[in-house]
């Protein structure tokens, strides 16, 4: 991998073992200048290891670690031109907003003047611009979150590093601030490096996500790809909701599979991923409850759908425009599908008998 300053950061095959624990497996990537680029995996992936190693906590067993085209393996963490927030943002509650902000550019040693241009400047750039004076216990969650990043961005750092920033704050705050940080991000232009095990933040904020599984990265690619042409298993059932099945491949045709499931449902699949199945191979086949259309069997036809299976909803999750059927089919498996409920005599009950439809095309099959 060549290096250029184009890229704020690059990892080249970088490793780190605790003992026989490969924490980190041979890890490369790098982050053109001003992207915000997240890391995403489940608990004990690695993840939180990347970026301590990153910020210079951690030093990597092996590979190399570049920041504007420039190696930082053997450089302290406080020469390093990069910043970190953690989840419990670790503000000051003995000073106030503005003490708060100026005290990295104390330490650096600024001069009042300087320190005063600069704090008064992020301040605008946060949209809290009459804060200053406040204590840290009068702001609201989402306002700490804004002043642990003016803390970090009044330094001008190179990357900044958010550690799950978002997990201690209430669901509807965390809704909000996923846009506010994109917003953040794009007011700084700085290269933002986001680790989180909740994969609505990676999508909703990033220009492009690493998924990250046992050490390794399994796919970097931007949420659209992730979502709709996942390279592998892992990421098909990762990212996004998605109803899986568990089967063998009984025919192929061009780059379709016909599947017959464990519990003996026949199935029309894409084929994706790596590698052309035979027949008789295991795969795994997997489909969004987007892509499924709910109809009452009374009214459903014959229909051209690749895909069609006759069930009974089960139950119904209403979420006003995103509401759900949980269909229960004639295995005894739930199967999930989108449906639109308007409040009206029309709508989908419990109990109903409904015929479910979907193509071949939209059904992903990853050999197991």
């Amino acid at each position: 991998m060549s290096s250029t300053t184009e890229n704020d950061l690059e990892c080249i095959q970088v490793k780190k073992h605790f003992g026989s624990v490969r924490a980190v497996d041979d890890v490369s990537f790098e982050i053109p200048k001003g992207s915000f680029f997240s890391i995403l995996g489940p608990s004990g992936c690695g993840k939180t290891t990347l970026m301590r190693m990153i910020a210079g906590f951690e030093t990597p067993s092996s590979g190399d670690i570049r920041i504007k085209g420039n190696s930082v393996i053997g450089t302290p963490p406080n020469r390093r031109n990069v910043k970190m927030v953690f989840q419990h943002l670790a503000l000051f509650p003995m000073m106030n907003v503005y003490e708060n902000i100026a005290y990295g550019l104390r330490c650096a040693g600024a001069s009042k003047d300087v320190i005063r241009t600069k704090v008064h400047d992020v301040l605008e750039r946060i949209s809290l611009p009459d804060v200053a004076n406040r204590e840290i216990s009068q702001l609201s969650g989402g306002q700490k979150q804004r002043i642990a990043i003016a803390r970090c961005m009044v330094l001008d750092p190179d990357v900044l590093l958010l550690d799950e920033p978002l997990g201690a704050l209430d669901l509807k705050l965390r809704e909000a601030m996923k846009i506010e940080l994109k917003l953040l991000q794009h007011q700084f232009d700085t290269t933002f490096v986001y680790i989180t095990h909740d994969q609505s933040e990676a999508l909703v904020m990033s220009d492009n996500v690493a998924i990250m599984s046992e050490g390794k990265f399994v796919q970097i690619g931007t949420p659209q790809q992730l979502y709709h042409d996942p390279s592998a298993a892992f990421v098909a059932g990762f990212v996004g909701d998605t109803n899986r099945w568990a089967g063998k491949v009984t025919r192929l045709e061009g780059e379709t599979v016909e599947v017959e499931t464990g519990a003996g449902l026949a199935m029309r699949a894409s084929i994706r991923g790596a590698g052309r199945p035979a027949p008789g191979d295991a795969v795994s086949v997997f489909v969004r409850p987007e892509f499924i259309t709910a109809t009452r069997s009374a009214d459903a036809g014959t229909g051209q759908a690749d895909n069609r299976i006759d069930g009974k909803i089960d139950s119904i999750l209403f979420n006003g425009a995103n509401s759900r059927v949980l269909v229960r089919d004639s295995a005894g498996e739930l199967i999930e599908a989108d449906v639109v409920l308007t409040g009206g005599p029309e709508d989908l009950k419990p109990n109903d008998a409904v015929t479910l439809a979907w193509s071949a095309a939209q059904t992903m099959s990853f050999a197991s």
